[in-house]
């Protein structure tokens, strides 16, 4: 039986990570530290991990015209993914600044560049990509107006849309009712519901008011206790896997990959996350975005 086929459309970066004993305070220089440079993005981890994982990977994103960008196709190209649908830009290419701490904390600053370029126009121009395509995962480091035409377009082609809602911002009440999942952290299903979420009732209650706004699956991430799955009235709990983690770049993304590449092998909602936990386990116990992506044979 053939593969389904996962579509990702998302964002492209160039990474520069520092890892150093403590976050600077404002206006403050910290010396010392590592430093490493790697593709990132969160459109491009979320492709990176399901192709590493197992899945059959098209990517779709928009790079400049530079150094930056002739890189990271090489790189998607290596990983197996199919990259001749990437789009090119006049714009630079997205880079990301990344600071990590010893305790595997971080803040990022990103200059979004040809990510901040994709139009409604390139992506009604992608419609016969869009509509191949089995389940179709989105973020929000690429405009919303995009984001929100590819989902339309996904959902009428009959394809289950799963929403990254991060980076955290405002989004249009139509969207909810195109997507099949939305994987929010605690933050960003605040931010969406404005449920302040404190404790189990008032998570349970956030949940609800998504799946109300027209979200049938839901996931919710909750950092090192693991997740929360709601499919229909049912609450299920997946715990994390205890692990030192080194740096936590790329592990909400490693997880999104992973859930989509759990579910197009005919996973339930509950064994694909707990398969995207225990993949995402093994990012945070590396340094960096996509160099600490786990491939299939890693996952036990």
């Amino acid at each position: 039986m053939a593969k389904k086929k996962i579509l990702v459309i998302g964002s492209s970066n160039t990474d520069m990570t520092i890892k150093g004993e403590r976050l600077p305070l404002p206006g403050e220089t910290v010396l010392g530290g590592e430093f490493k440079m790697g593709p990132g993005g969160k459109g491009a981890n979320q492709a990176v991990a399901a192709s590493r994982l197992g899945g059959d990977v098209t990517f779709i994103c928009k790079v400049g015209r530079d150094l930056f960008g002739d890189n990271s196709i090489n790189l998607y190209n290596k990983e197996g993914m199919d990259t001749s649908h990437i789009l090119r830009s006049d714009k630079p290419s997205g880079i990301a600044l990344i600071l990590v701490d010893a305790k595997a904390e971080n803040c990022i600053s990103v200059a979004p560049g040809a990510n901040g370029d994709i139009t409604v126009s390139d992506i009604e121009k992608l419609e016969p990509v869009i509509a191949q395509a089995d389940y179709v995962i989105l973020q929000l480091e690429i405009t919303v107006a995009a984001v929100v035409k590819a989902a339309q377009i996904a959902k009428a082609s009959g394809a289950y849309v799963i929403l990254n809602p991060a980076p955290a911002c405002p989004l249009p009440a139509e969207i909810f009712s195109n997507i099949s999942l939305i994987t929010p952290n605690q933050t960003e299903i605040a931010l969406m519901t404005g449920i302040e979420v404190s404790d189990e009732d008032s998570l349970h209650a956030a949940v609800r008011k998504i799946q109300e706004m027209g979200v049938k699956d839901v996931v919710v991430t909750l950092g090192s206790k693991g997740s929360l799955v709601c499919q229909g009235s049912d609450f299920i709990f997946v715990p994390s896997q205890k692990v030192k983690a080194v740096d936590t770049t790329a592990a909400g993304d490693t997880f999104c990959g992973g859930i989509a590449v759990g579910l197009s092998e005919g996973m339930t909602l509950e064994d694909a996350a707990a398969f995207a936990t225990k993949a995402s386990a093994l990012t945070v116990q590396k340094m960096g975005a996509q160099d600490s992506i786990p491939y299939r044979k890693d996952i036990k």
